[in-house]
């Protein structure tokens, strides 16, 4: 199938604007007349034998979806946007290959991030604290090897797992399940800023000012898991839209992953039953890597070991071991009060020494302060 030209354009917009033809529809239309250009060009009784209904015929033939074609064309150059259609060579290969792929996709951002190598990460709305640092932990290191995070930018553990992949310096895809114009939810319109200064790109199959409706959640689900090598479930409950993506990854014959959760908490239920079903388990970045095609992890980069001066001097080495103490005294997957620290270290250290050291170790990200003076180790 040749290229979309600019002139050409407005014909691929006019299929998916047109009422009522639907993806099924303009897909049938494809398979019979190879190009958006013979589709216009054939004669309302042609059309008709598409099985297509007659006020779909008719705005095909009559010219009324040439012209929203048209006018979403001048909506897209004003605003920056490009669209890249399946007839078109940056079309991305591994969505190319599911059984619907969209005949087009709106991209703001880095078009090339679309064939790049990259693992879906998905989960629940309501994360747990465990779940959230999860999807931190592994989104930041997925981005330290070089992978491209893709995610549907909701609340919770997608858009935890991509403004890690983001801070770690890496590009993320954000699905959505709206235009990309439209940024939902409304708080993550600073991440989306962040995930197009990195090089990352915010997709979708849906129109410009599309609004989110619940329908369109379930139909892009299809784009994130055909967008990855893999889709990885950090949390979702027995109803999460995150076992519909699981699902469309099997169809697609990709790689499904899942981190095992406590069996008492809810939003455990679909990451350990899929663990039950043969999907891989995952508690570090490098179990995901073992599992991609040899061809990929031949092309990634191992993140660099931490450094270790070999002439520390001896105040950096003390200071070193005060560190570690303070870090062994939390645990990761709950706070720790700052009381508690202070009493479980206080034949070792002084309290003033404590609270200096839980001070620089929240500068340098090493842990993290929550509500109520108790602590936790990042990782």
């Amino acid at each position: 199938m040749p290229a979309a030209t600019t002139s050409g354009l407005p014909l691929w917009l006019g299929l998916v604007l047109t009422p009522g033809l639907g993806l099924r529809g303009a897909q049938r239309l494809l398979e019979a007349f190879s190009t958006p250009e013979a589709i216009y060009a054939a004669s309302l009784t042609e059309l008709e034998a598409c099985q297509l209904p007659p006020a779909v015929a008719h705005s095909l033939s009559d010219g009324r979806s040439a012209d929203l074609g048209a006018r979403e064309a001048e909506q897209i150059q004003l605003q920056g946007v490009q669209v890249v259609t399946l007839g078109d060579r940056a079309y991305p290969e591994l969505l190319r290959e599911i059984y619907d792929p969209p005949i087009l996709l709106y991209v703001r951002g880095c078009v090339e991030a679309l064939d790049s190598f990259g693992v879906a990460v998905v989960g629940t709305r309501h994360p747990t604290l465990y779940g959230r640092l999860m999807a931190e932990r592994l989104g930041g290191a997925l981005a330290h090897w070089g992978l491209t995070v893709v995610s549907g930018l909701a609340r919770g553990i997608d858009s935890t797992g991509q403004k890690a992949c983001v801070e770690a310096g890496g590009a993320t895809l954000a699905v959505l399940g709206t235009g990309v114009d439209v940024v939902y939810p409304s708080e993550n319109r600073k991440l989306v800023e962040s995930i197009l200064a990195t090089r990352g790109a915010v997709v979708s199959e849906f129109p410009l000012g599309t609004p989110p409706t619940a329908q369109n959640f379930p139909i892009r689900n299809r784009v994130i898991s055909g967008l990855a090598l893999g889709v990885l479930v950090v949390e979702g409950g027995e109803f999460s839209g995150s076992r519909i993506t699981a699902r469309m990854a099997l169809e697609q014959n990709r790689e499904v992953f899942a981190v095992p959760g406590m069996v008492t908490q809810k939003q455990a239920w679909l990451p350990n039953a899929l663990i039950k079903q043969g999907a891989k388990l995952i508690t570090e970045a490098v179990d995901i890597i073992e599992e991609l095609p040899s061809a990929v992890r031949a092309r990634l980069q191992p993140p660099p070991p931490p450094p270790t001066p070999a002439d520390a001097t001896p105040e950096a080495a003390a200071h070193s071991a005060l560190r570690q103490q303070v870090l062994q005294a939390l645990a990761v997957d709950a706070g720790t009060h700052v009381d508690e620290i202070v009493n479980s270290l206080q034949n070792k250290l002084s309290a003033p020494e404590i609270l200096a050291v839980l001070f620089d170790l929240e500068l340098e990200g090493a842990i993290r302060q929550l509500p109520g003076k108790k602590f936790l180790r990042v990782s």
